[in-house]
C-alpha cells in the first residue's frame, strides 16, 4: 500500500480516527498546555501563527516536517467519508479506501460546496473584510500574474472546494504550499491581523480556502472529489 499521512488538526483533545493513516495534530501548540498529540511546534512550523492562519499551522507543519508518499488534511470534526453509517466514525475513510482512489489521482479533494446565491467573493465580504481578500489579489497580481484570470474566475464562482481539506502527493503538496504561504505570508506583512477582532483575524486561513481552487484550476491539476461529514452536526 501507499505511504500517506493525513493529519487531523485539533485544538482540543477529540475523539480520532483509529487508521494508522491518521496523525492527530495539536495546532497552535506553541505555549499551550499538552494534549497528548504531536503539536505543530516543534521542527520548521508557524505554531505561533495558529490564532490568524488556522489549520494551516498544521498544514505547513506536516509539508516541512512529514516524510510520506501522500501528505493530507482533515479536521477533528470534519472528516473524509468512504460509506454510508450509523455511527459517524465508522464511515471515516480508511486507507484502503484512500490508497484505492490514489490508484486513478495525485489529488483528492472534499465535495464541492455550493453557494447557490452567492459567489465566492460576495460570500467572503459578507463575511470577512473584504479589502482582505482585495489586496490578495494585488500580491498575485505582482509576484504571479500568471493566476490572475484563475483568481478572477474562481471569485466569480458560485462553488468551491473549503475547509483546506486534501490528500496530495507530496511533490504537489510541495508546489501548493510554497505558492500559497508565499502570498499569505506577503499578505499578513500587508495586513496586520492583530488589528482585527480574534473572529476576523483569522482572515488568512479563511483566503488559503478560497486560493486553493485558484491554483488547482491555473495548473490544471486533476482531482478526485469525496464526500465529508461534519462530526458534530445534527
Amino acid at each position: 500500500m501507499k505511504d500517506i499521512k493525513i493529519i487531523v488538526a485539533t485544538h482540543k483533545k477529540y475523539k480520532m480516527p483509529e487508521d494508522e493513516m491518521y496523525i492527530p495534530v495539536h495546532v497552535g501548540r506553541e505555549g499551550k498546555e499538552d494534549l497528548g498529540y504531536q503539536g505543530d511546534n516543534v521542527g520548521d512550523n508557524i505554531s505561533e501563527k495558529n490564532p490568524y492562519y488556522c489549520e494551516l499551522t498544521g498544514l505547513y507543519w506536516a509539508w516541512k516536517n512529514l516524510d510520506a508518499e501522500y501528505i493530507g488534511l482533515a479536521h477533528y470534526r470534519r472528516h473524509f467519508i468512504h460509506k454510508k453509517y450509523k455511527d459517524r466514525f465508522q464511515g471515516i475513510a480508511t486507507k484502503e479506501y484512500v490508497d484505492k482512489l490514489l490508484d486513478d489521482t495525485d489529488v483528492i479533494l472534499p465535495k464541492r460546496r455550493k453557494l447557490y446565491i452567492e459567489t465566492i467573493y460576495s460570500h467572503y465580504k459578507h463575511t470577512m473584510y473584504v479589502e482582505t481578500l482585495d489586496e490578495t489579489r494585488k500580491i498575485i497580481e505582482e509576484k504571479c500574474p500568471e493566476y490572475i484570470d484563475s483568481f478572477d474566475k474562481r471569485m466569480k464562482s458560485r462553488s468551491g472546494h473549503m475547509f483546506n481539506m486534501c490528500v496530495m502527493k507530496k511533490e504537489i503538496l510541495n508546489e501548493y504550499c510554497k505558492w500559497l504561504f508565499n502570498i499569505l505570508f506577503e499578505l499578513e506583512k500587508r495586513i496586520d491581523p492583530k488589528q482585527y477582532s480574534a473572529f476576523h483575524a483569522r482572515y488568512l486561513g479563511r483566503i488559503s480556502e478560497r486560493l486553493l481552487d485558484v491554483w488547482i484550476d491555473k495548473n490544471g491539476i486533476k482531482y478526485i472529489e469525496t464526500r465529508v461529514i461534519d462530526m458534530e452536526r445534527c
